[in-house]
């Protein structure tokens, strides 16, 4: 199977150049949509033939940059797309696993293919080896291009933060099959997590910073009520994340004041209907 693939870079360390090299020899074609302010890093790129590399020169968003990828993909005449985050990493065996099961399963009305995502939040993973699921994190899956176009890419008005979320309900919603192979699995860096013990329970507390408190409350209100109608049950479940989400910066993160501000923030501006990229100077 021909299979592009597509970074994006933000700022990036030595390291992307480590992870790129574990999944580069099973991709034909790698782009590398970057987001930097005013520089080029084709300096933490490896040196290959296979990479395209593609400066933006300004932070244009997540969705943005995965539309841009996918938009060069179909131009070239690929059907799949193996979408990476910066800081994950995949095993080339595991990848073949996934490669392996999309060839003999591509007619069946895949938008996208997963693996289970390894990261510090201590989530068990089910028993079930191949689950149809709602959404997944965007880095290590394979996206129908076909699909993708259909219905109407990643939205770029949310910058950041939920894109993935709605993107595999706005699959489910148009009936295409979201699927996760647990048994495959992607090592991804999601964030400084650390678990909090209290009373018998572990609190996942993600300690994103200010910015991203703020996209994650304004995004996941606007998921909210795209969908509600059609999944109401699963919109609960996101939006009550929310309240755990409050309560660990309240009891346990640092920075707390700016964090439940754009948290506040957030808010609001889901309520004015404002969109895109972050507008606040602190």
């Amino acid at each position: 199977m021909k299979l592009a693939s597509i970074v994006t870079l933000y700022h990036p360390d030595m390291e992307v150049k480590k992870n790129i090299e574990t999944y580069l020899n099973l991709v034909s074609k790698l782009y590398v949509i970057d987001n930097t302010e005013n520089v080029e890093n084709k300096n933490v790129l490896p040196e290959s033939e296979k990479i395209v590399y593609v400066p933006n020169y300004e932070n244009l968003g997540v969705a943005k940059a995965l539309n841009m990828g996918a938009d060069l993909a179909r131009q070239e005449g690929f059907q799949w797309m193996l979408t990476m985050d910066q800081d994950s990493c995949f095993d080339p065996e595991q990848l073949e696993t996934l490669i392996e099961y999309l060839e003999n399963h591509e007619n069946q009305n895949i938008g996208l293919i997963s693996p289970w995502h390894n990261t510090k939040s201590g989530a068990l993973k089910p028993d079930i080896e191949v689950e149809e699921v709602m959404e997944v994190m965007t880095s290590g899956n394979i996206i129908n291009l076909e699909a993708h176009q259909k219905v109407g890419g990643f939205k770029e008005w949310l910058f950041i933060d939920s894109i993935d979320i709605e993107y595999g309900m706005n699959l489910n919603k148009n009936n295409y099959k979201v699927i996760r192979l647990n048994y495959v699995t992607l090592e991804h860096e999601l964030g400084d997590i650390k678990i909090k013990h209290v009373l018998g329970r572990n609190l996942v507390c993600s300690n994103h910073n200010y910015i991203r408190r703020y996209y994650i409350v304004r995004n996941i209100n606007y998921v909210y009520d795209m969908y509600h109608d059609v999944f109401p049950e699963y919109c609960e479940f996101i939006r009550n994340g929310l309240k755990g989400a409050f309560r660990n910066v309240l009891v346990f993160e640092k920075d707390k004041y700016r964090k439940i501000r754009n948290m506040y923030r957030g808010y609001r501006d889901f309520k004015k209907g404002i969109k895109g990229k972050y507008a606040y100077k602190n």
